[in-house]
């Protein structure tokens, strides 16, 4: 499972994420609407109607989401 403070780190430094859950569900995170609980080690997503608290050990990887960065496509 995806390591909850490098997760943290790098929506931090790239300020958006994709992320697979075990499920298979991909999720994108941004910097901007995206809190994390670290005693629970929850990613807590404030999707203006609906908040999303996501169990960090659910997430079976996490990417870069790269499109529209110039020459990172």
């Amino acid at each position: 499972m995806a390591n909850f403070k490098a997760l943290k780190e790098s929506l931090d430094k790239n300020g958006e994420l994709m992320i697979r859950l075990d499920t298979g569900e991909k999720i994108e995170l941004h910097k901007h609407n995206v809190s994390f609980n670290d005693s629970t080690q929850e990613v807590i997503v404030d999707a203006a109607t609906e908040a999303y608290w996501i169990d960090a050990g659910k997430i079976a990887y996490y990417w870069i989401h790269r499109e529209g960065i110039e020459g990172k496509e």
